[in-house]
Order: C-alpha cells, then structure tokens, then sequence
C-alpha cells in the first residue's frame, strides 16, 4: 500500500479513533496529489489493482472532477486514454493485461460514481467526438445482467445529470442537453428501446429485478423519444402483460405501469392524445384495484389511471369537435368509478393527484349548461370521496380529545390535509348546491344514527362539510331552499357525541357561520342561545370548547345585538357562574391559563347591556352588579397589597390583572354618546372605576402587566369618556411617568398620541407638564442608541429603537395638531436645540425612509407655524438661519445627492415629494432670502450649474409643483454624473 492509498484511507476513517492533525493531513497530501498532471493515469492504475472501495471511489471522484474542470486542457492521447479506460470498466472488460479488478464487481455506490463520470465524457465528448458511444455500449449488453445494470445506471445517470428538467439547469446545460437528445433520436435511441424490449423478454421469468431495473429507466426516456418507439403491437403490449399477469413480481408489474403512465402523460397533440387514450382499452387493469394486490403494485396502478383520466380531460378542454367531446366523455365516465374506488379504499400515494383531477373535473362542469346524470351520479361519489377522506382516524379519538402532543400533531396535520378537499366541496356546491346539501343532511342524519363506536368521526365530518360550505355561501343562499331546513336540523339535534372535543368545537363554529339565516329567523334565537349557554357550549367540560365557545358567543352577539335585547335577563343569568369567578376572591392560578378567554363573556355582556335600547334603569342595575363587586374586588386587593406573603403576591396580581381586563372587554359595549351625553349616569360608574383602577399604579408602580392593564383601561376609557376623562389624567401620568424605561415610555407616548389625536388643543396644559420630561428621558436614551456599535442587536438595543421612532411619530403628531408651541414653553425651551439637531440627522440619515419623511413634515409644518413671512418679526431667534443653512442644504440636496436615495423605491419618492414641498414652504416664508442662500451657498459645493440653478429659481418661483417635482428629479440626477466624490454632510 503506498502513501496515497494511506492517506485516502485516513481521510475517509470515521471511527474517530484517529488524530484530527493526522487526518488533516491526509486531506492535505490527497488534494496535492490531485494537481499531479498525472493524476488520470494514476486513478485508472489504482482501480485496475485496488479493491478497497474507499480508494475507487476517490479515483473515481477525482476522475469526475479533473474531466469537468481541465477537459478543454488535456491532450488528444489522454482523452484517448480515459475514453478507453472508462469505456472498458463499464462494458467488463479489462482494458489492460495486467488489470486484476473490476469496478463493476464493486457495490452499487462504486457503479453510480462510474457512471458519473461515464456522462461527464458523453458530455463533451458525444456527438461530435464520440458519436458512437450508445451503439458501442450494445453488443457487450449480451455478457449478461452486470453490463445490463451498468448501461441502465448510465442511462439514468445521464438523465439525473443533463437531460431531466426537474432539476435547475445552466443555459449551456440545457444546450447540451437539446444537443444529445437530438443526436440519440438520430442514432441509437431505437436500437436502445430495442435492446430494452429484448431484455425484458428474455429475463422476465429468470431476472424479474433486472427488468424491473430495465422498465424504470425506461420510463426516463419516454417523456422525449419518438412515442411509436413504445407504442406499437409489440412493446406496448408487453407492457400491459407484465401488468396484468400474476406471475411477475410486483415491483416489475409495477415499474411497467409506470412506463404506460409516462405514455399517457407525454405531450402531444391532443387528437393523437385522444386516440392513443382510447385505444390503450385501460378498463383492462380495473380489476387489479379490488384483488387484494401489494399496495406499492395498487399505487402504481393508481398513479397510472389517474394520470390517464387527467390527460383525459385535458383533451376533452382542449378539443372541440362533438366526436371528441363524446369520446373523452365516454372515457372519463368509464374510469371515474375506479378511480373513486382507489381514493376511498386504498391507501395510495396518489390521493392528492386524485383530488386535483377531481377539482378539475368539476371546474370543468362549470361552463356546461346542464349536467347529464352520469355527471350528477360523479357529483355524488366525489362528496362521499370528500367525506371519506375528511374523516378523523379513530384510533386518535382519545389523543384528540384531550389535544395531547399526538393529538395536536394529527389535528395538524387533518388541517392541512383537509384544504384541498374543502376546495374540491365549495367548488361543487357551486357545480351542484341541492346535490352537495342534500347530501351533507343525509350525512348528518346518517352520523347522529350510526354505532357509538363511529359516530364521533362521522359526526364531525358532516358536521365540518357544512362548515366548509357555508364560507362560499352568499346571503341569499344561506337564507333558502335546504340549506334553512340543514341549519334548522342542526340547531334542533343533540348530537350522542356532543362531549368530544372536536365534535363540539365544528358544531358551534357552524352555528357561528350560519347567523346570516338567524338573522333573517328571529325565531332561532333561543335555539342558538342555548347550544352556547349550556353544556354544548360555555360550561363544556373541556376547557378548550368553553373558551372558543366564549370567543364565539361574542361574535354572535355583535352580529344579533337588538335582536337579543328581550333575552338579555335570561343570558345574564345563566352566566352568573362565569361572572361569579372574576368577582370571587380565590380566582386559582391554573384557571388563569387562558387569560384571554374569559374576557370574551364580558365583552359579549358589555355589547348586550350597552345598547340605548336597554331601559336605563336596568342598564344601570346591569352595569352596577358587574363594575361595583370587580371594583371592591380591586380595594380588598390593593389595601391587603403590603401584608402579602411572597408566595401569595402572584396570584393576587393576576387576579388584579384578569379583573382589570374583564373591566375593559364589559367597556367596549358602551358608546361616547350614550355615556356622556344620553346617559351620564352610566360615565359615572366608569368614572369611577377608572379612578379605582388608577391606584393599582400607585400600590404596584412596577408591576409591568398591570401597568400595561391599566394603561389599555385608559386608552378605552379616552374613547368611552371623552373629554370627562381629563381629571384622572394627571394623577394617571405621574404614576406611568415613574417608570422610565424605553419600553414603558413606548406605550406613555402611544397614550398621548390618542390624546391629541382626539382633543387636539385641548391637551396643551397636559403636554407643558410632560412634554420636558418625555423630552429629557427620552433624548438621553437615544444617545445612547447613537453611541451603539450598529452591529449591535440586543435587546436593548431593539427597544430603544423602538422608542426613537415612537418619539418622532409623537412630535409629528404634536406637530400636525397645532400644539408646535408647546415646544417654545419655558420648561420646555431647554431641549429645543437638541431637538432640532436629532430631528435634522433623522431626515437626512435615518435609515428608516418613513422616519425620514415624517422629520421633514415636522419641519415643514415648524416653518408654517413660527416663521410669519419673509419680513415679518422672528417668532423663534435662530430658527430660521437654522433652517436655512443647515435643514436646508443637508436634507434638501446633500441626503438626495446621496446615492442611497434611491429614485426607484416608492417610500423614497414620497420622501422626495416631501422634500420638494419644503422647498416650497420656505420659499412662501422666507422668499428671495432663501434662493439667493440657497443658490450661493448650497449648490456650488455639489457642483450646479450656472443655468441649472436658474431653472431652479424658475420652477421654485413657479405655482406648479408637479413641475418643480419633476425638474429637481432631473436636476439630482444630474448633478449626481457631474459629482467629483461624495458631498459630505454637514
């Protein structure tokens, strides 16, 4: 053994017994070898004497490897010699006296990398070298089943490697690709089918694992060759005796429907297509479906017919002529019935190919005017098709009922699997709507009668196609014919299974999809009340039923609303064990699990009792008995807060917080008009409570969820109370201001933003206050966001991120609601220069483009407001020359210049129109001050010229500011080409 044949070995060594330092090496001392220019000679030597396979396969991979990359570079000798060497491996044949191996006496790893680099040659070498290649190869063929499996691995090796277009190709593959298939149809393909029919023959009965090897590579080659090469009177039929003979093994059986399949499935013109489809007579393998065959043989039977009734249809689209029509028509109605039977009886891999047949089969049926029975009887046995396959397995009932890590896997997976059908069924009940409800009843009916043992599965499956059907379904149809009389049954059925998870989840979304026909059939109401109410709903004994069902309820209350104002006393009342659990004292931490959840029954009482057409007596005694024991709940809480034990602390707050929370949902029911103008007595109950809620941040001032609680509470009550809910907000926002973190001032800044978008001017006192704290907080923490490595990504760093852009959207707001004075108050005047700094680096640096935008809006609308004329009195000392020697000539033209502007980007040209609007505005405020600076300061740094800065003072001077738009575009752009370096930022 010689150095190289060492060091193969220790390269490949996975035993993890040897030294790293060793091995390292030994891949070091390989690659070297392989930059010998004898490198081919000393490979070929190797697997002429060597039989470890880890030394050729290294030969081989080199050899692969050195033909691919240095080809153009060898000799006419040494292509020679690699041609003759690779050749004679391949064909068996010692291609020197001395050669002692053979390489296809090695495993099937070695004969595929062999075969690999066989296509490498064919790839440069055939047609114009090697013309000959294929009919070289054929006559060794009669050495026997070795040679054979070497030609087919060649064959499917160069498919895998040029030919196949499932894989992506480079555009000189492909031309290469086009280049040996046009030379095999030429020369050698028919000999090659030929030999492949022959094979076949002759080792059928003594070699069935040759033949089958044989057929799959076959079926390669069908998609492209001359398709009389397979059907004519002797291969075809072949094919079809392999099929349908008991005696062959499956996989052979197998491997010849696959080969018929890539017949039907090939391109052609669709009259030949037809043709050939009727004449292949396949009801001959109908019968293989039902024998109790393989179920690897069954699919590929089933592949097979499916792919055969899909370019059925094709044709029956394509064609037009009424023979054609009645031929393809006569052909899809003899397959159907199989194909029918596969989907629903076997368990095959072609069942989504079925499926979109199915789903195209019925589009089809979409342009005809009127179905023929046949197709109607289809219609029926694609829903028992869709039914059968929706069903759950039973074998998971228990898995899915408790929703453990199985159950969720396989609810997961149904979800998915169920897409396509659910499609398949809108599509027919748009085909066929009293075919598809008549049959979802008749399911129903069968479901709720049939074993116990069943009905779950079966239940859930009608129950969830009429589901699916309802999403499609417009008013008008939800309100007639059977579909009324299916949402009558269903809300008048008590399902056996109703305690299964699944089964009580499908029947209330149901309900919830068909309150269109309860909103037309008042008279369903109590019906519909009491599948929520009861234990099919709200108190369902599982937890994951009872909070959707909490969930849903709402939605039908919103959408009923007037409609269930007399039964408002019989809905308060049966859930007054729901209500009694946020307003007992020992609210457990493990119902607290789905926090959400609960809330929904609130806001579900709150859009009942909030309605005016309530009496507002009973509103009130409603609103009282809901707000006065949650509120007291609250006090007991926050005057019990300091002797909590550390263990108790937790469950307390969240008690606290699911209150606050169940507070909030019950608001949403009431209106700004009703509680402060029609029905104040029922603002003063919030008033109240919002002055309870607000101790909760003075007892717990750095408890982040309740913080987040209350501050939500308040957003509400901003809505709900209007302008009555200014005197709580000063005591509010001295506690929310005790915090600073970027987090919590994120959420103090969201608040007043809603303030001032609502009240405009009439938070001016509010903002004098706050304003220097936000201003000194915040601009520090940015700091420290400036002074971040930008590589940075903590999260910190995301947070304060986070704060800068809430900052800037807050002065924008303030900005754009007349409130920019606040910015000049005595206690606020200390950070305006600041200010104006971070404000002037954000529209021209930021990289967010909308932050950009938004800080020349705000100094836009800062020159409208403290900037009175080009005469006029200064309103802001500074501000002007401010603007004009630093907004100006950086954000203006200098940040445009800037390659990273980026003209084609749409935020960016808003950007731009923004900033040419600018433009504008100091122009109006500071007239020729502003051009003549402009023009003498600003440009000549970025190289304008003389009449390009005329033109400037032209279109600015102007009224048409589209023009001016267009003409600064041009003029960027131009003096981008004559730019000499970058401009650099002042």
């Amino acid at each position: 053994m010689d150095d190289l044949e060492k060091a193969i070995l220790i390269s490949f060594d996975e035993s993890g017994t040897l030294d790293s330092g060793l091995k390292s090496q030994a891949v070091t001392f390989c690659q070297q070898v392989k930059e010998n220019p004898s490198i081919c000679s000393i490979c070929i030597e190797k697997l002429c004497f060597c039989e470890l396979f880890q030394i050729q396969f290294w030969c081989l991979q080199t050899l692969h490897e050195v033909i691919k990359v240095k080809y153009g570079s060898m000799s006419f000798e040494e292509k020679s010699y690699i041609r003759k060497s690779v050749f004679s491996m391949a064909c068996f044949e010692a291609f020197d006296d001395k050669c002692t191996v053979r390489v296809l006496e090695s495993p099937a790893f070695i004969k595929n990398k062999l075969a690999q680099v066989f296509v490498t040659l064919i790839y440069f070498e055939y047609p114009l070298i090697w013309s000959s290649v294929f009919l070289d190869i054929l006559p060794h063929l009669s050495k026997g089943a070795v040679v054979i499996d070497m030609f087919c691995r060649v064959l499917n090796a160069l498919d895998d490697e040029l030919i196949s277009m499932d894989y992506p190709r480079t555009q000189e593959e492909v031309a290469v690709a086009g280049r040996v298939k046009d030379a095999m149809r030429l020369q050698g393909i028919a000999q090659i089918v030929k030999a492949w029919y022959d094979i076949v023959s002759t080792y059928k009965n003594s070699d069935p694992e040759l033949c089958t090897t044989v057929l799959d590579c076959t079926r390669r080659y069908i998609s492209w060759i001359d398709i009389g090469l397979i059907v004519n009177e002797v291969f075809l039929p072949r094919l079809f005796e392999l099929i349908l003979v008991n005696g062959p093994p499956e996989q052979l059986r197998g491997a010849a429907a696959g080969c018929v399949l890539a017949v039907v499935s090939k391109r052609m013109d669709p009259q030949a297509k037809l043709s050939l489809l009727k004449n292949l007579q396949i009801s001959r393998v109908f019968g293989l479906i039902s024998e109790d065959n393989d179920p690897e043989f069954v699919s590929s039977i089933a592949a097979m017919l499916t792919g055969y009734a899909v370019e059925v249809l094709d044709c029956s689209k394509r064609l037009v002529s009424e023979d054609a029509k009645v031929v393809s028509i006569e052909l899809l109605d003899e397959v159907l019935p199989t194909v029918f039977y596969v989907i629903q009886n076997c368990e095959v891999d072609a069942t989504f190919s079925i499926v979109q047949f199915l789903s195209g089969y019925v589009s089809n049926m979409k342009t005809l005017s009127q179905l023929r029975d046949q197709q109607l009887f289809h219609i029926s046995r694609i829903l028992e098709v869709i039914l059968t396959q929706i069903r759950y397995d039973p074998t998971f009932r228990n898995n899915l009922d408790v929703l453990d890590k199985i159950g969720v896997e396989e609810e997961d997976r149904m979800l998915e699997f169920r897409k396509d059908l659910f499609v398949l069924l809108r599509n027919v009940g748009r085909v066929a709507p009293e075919i598809t409800q008549c049959f979802i009843r008749n399911s129903l009916a069968s479901a709720v009668a049939s074993s116990s043992d069943r009905n779950v599965e079966e239940v859930e499956a009608a129950l969830s196609l009429l589901y699916a059907l309802g999403e499609s379904m417009s008013d008008g149809a939800m309100r007639a014919g059977i579909l009324g009389e299916l949402v009558t049954e269903l809300l008048s059925t008590r399902f056996p299974c109703h305690s299964n998870r699944l089964v009580a989840l499908v029947y209330l979304e149901t309900i919830a999809r068909y309150m269109k026909f309860v909103q037309e059939n008042t008279q369903y109401i109590p019906s519909v009340l009491a599948a929520f109410l009861d234990e099919r709903g709200i108190y369902h004994p599982n937890i994951h039923v009872s909070r959707r069902a909490s969930y849903l309820f709402m939605r039908v209350v919103k959408l009923l609303k007037s409609n269930l104002v007399p039964f408002i006393e019989m809905i308060l009342q049966s859930l007054q064990d729901v209500v009694a659990r946020f307003t007992s004292m020992n609210f457990g931490s493990k119902e607290l699990s789905g926090s959400e959840d609960g809330t929904h029954i609130f806001e579900a009482i709150g859009l009942l009792i909030g309605m005016e057409d309530v009496p507002l007596e009973k509103q009130s005694d409603y609103l009282s008995s809901l707000l006065a024991p949650l509120c007291r709940q609250v006090e007991t809480s926050l005057m019990n807060a300091k002797v909590l034990s550390p263990e108790e602390s937790p469950a307390k707050i969240a008690n606290i917080q699911q209150i606050i929370m169940a507070i909030n949902a019950l608001s949403k029911g009431f209106s700004e008009r009703l509680v402060t103008a029609s029905r104040p007595a029922i603002g003063v109950m919030f008033k109240q409570t919002l002055d309870v809620l607000v101790q909760i941040l003075v007892i717990f001032p750095k408890v982040e969820p309740l913080r987040s609680k209350v501050m939500s509470f308040i957003h509400r009550m901003v809505d709900t109370l209007g302008a009555s809910v200014f005197p709580f907000l000063p005591k509010a926002m001295e506690q929310l201001l005790a915090e600073s973190e970027p987090k919590e001032m994120v959420a103090f800044l969201l608040l007043l933003n809603q303030l001032i978008c609502k009240f405009n001017t009439l938070v001016w006192d509010i903002l004098e206050e706050v304003f220097p704290v936000i201003a000194g907080r915040v601009f520090s923490a940015i700091q420290r966001l400036a002074g971040s490595v930008p590589e940075t990504n903590t999260e910190e760093f995301r947070e304060l991120q986070e704060l800068q852009k809430a900052l800037y959207t807050f002065l924008h707001v303030i900005t754009t609601h007349d409130l920019s004075s606040v910015f000049l108050s005595p206690k606020s005047r200390d950070y305006l220069n600041p200010m104006m700094h971070m404000l002037l680096h954000a529209s021209c640096h930021h990289k967010d483009i909308l932050v950009r935008k938004a800080g020349v809006q705000i100094f836009t609308r800062l020159i409208k407001d403290w900037c009175t004329g080009p005469y006029g009195e200064e309103k802001v000392p500074g501000f002007r020359s401010f603007i004009m020697d630093a907004f100006a000539t950086n954000c203006c033209l200098y940040s445009v210049l800037d390659k990273s502007f980026e003209f084609g980007d749409a935020n960016t040209l808003l950007l731009f129109g923004e900033i040419v609007m600018v433009q504008k505005v100091m122009y109006e405020k500071f007239g020729d001050d502003f051009l003549a600076h402009f023009i003498s300061k600003s440009f000549p740094p970025a190289h304008c010229p003389q009449d390009l800065a005329v033109q400037y003072c032209q279109k600015l001077q102007g009224g048409d500011i589209k023009a001016l738009r267009s003409f600064y575009q041009s003029l960027i752009e131009s003096l981008r080409v004559q730019q000499n370096g970058s401009i650099v930022f002042r």
